[in-house]
């Protein structure tokens, strides 16, 4: 039988600790990839958080790896402002416009860091895992709908990778032509995932502005922190 070892805390402590300096240096690489480019270095997301390149390595394998976190922190960035948009009481209509805005908006905040996570290196990407947590969270908010309406729930998953990666698409292509204004790309995105959305649910007898919402009421449509 295995002794029973008391803790001291101080592994919680260390585990706080590092977790604190890998999200510091998270944020340094996005201020310096802002700044220099998606072709910044190590070397410079080093000096930018005020370490030695050794430093840094003790809190990430290599370069990729810091990536990866870069590209967690984008996702969680996106995610918390789209939901912000898409649960404000408004028509069904206008949440999409709402959420496609603010996703862009995002974007035009750190482009230079988006660009780098659009652009897989080594056969990774950075951008991933965190698509797949968006298209989680939509699956959830679109079952949830869906349901509600009295239509097919099992269209969610399918439908929430669609538009991710409608989003994912159009949002490098922006970042990389700016051929368009940032409102008008988000008109041109929102018209067409709200059309697709409506569309098809219409094909199955569905009518989104069930969704609409009024008078602070969001139901069916609500964050995770209330389930």
């Amino acid at each position: 039988m295995a002794p029973n070892v008391k803790s001291d805390g101080r592994t919680t402590r260390w585990d706080r600790h590092r977790a604190e300096r890998r999200e510091e240096f998270v944020l340094a690489a996005v201020r310096t990839i802002d700044t220099l480019g998606p072709d910044a270095s190590v070397a410079d997301i080093a000096a930018e958080a005020g370490v030695s390149k050794p430093v840094l390595y003790r809190y990430f394998a290599d370069k990729g790896e810091l990536h990866a976190a870069v590209g967690a922190w984008a996702a969680d960035l996106v995610l918390a402002r789209v939901l912000s948009a898409v649960l404000a009481p408004a028509t069904a209509r206008d949440r999409v416009t709402a959420g496609v805005a603010a996703y862009l908006d995002t974007l035009a905040e750190h482009p230079q860091a988006f660009l780098l996570l659009s652009r897989p290196t080594s056969g990774q990407d950075p951008l991933g895992p965190g698509k797949d947590q968006i298209a989680a969270k939509l699956t959830r908010l679109l079952g949830d709908a869906l349901r509600h309406l009295g239509g097919d729930a099992g269209a969610a998953e399918p439908w929430a990778h669609a538009v991710v990666g409608l989003g994912t698409s159009v949002g490098q292509w922006w970042l990389e032509r700016h051929t368009v204004s940032r409102a008008a790309a988000a008109r041109y995105l929102s018209d067409f995932i709200w059309h697709a959305l409506s569309g098809a649910a219409a094909e199955s007898g569905v009518d989104l502005s069930g969704l609409d919402a009024g008078d602070g009421d969001v139901t069916p449509i609500r964050s995770e922190k209330h389930r």
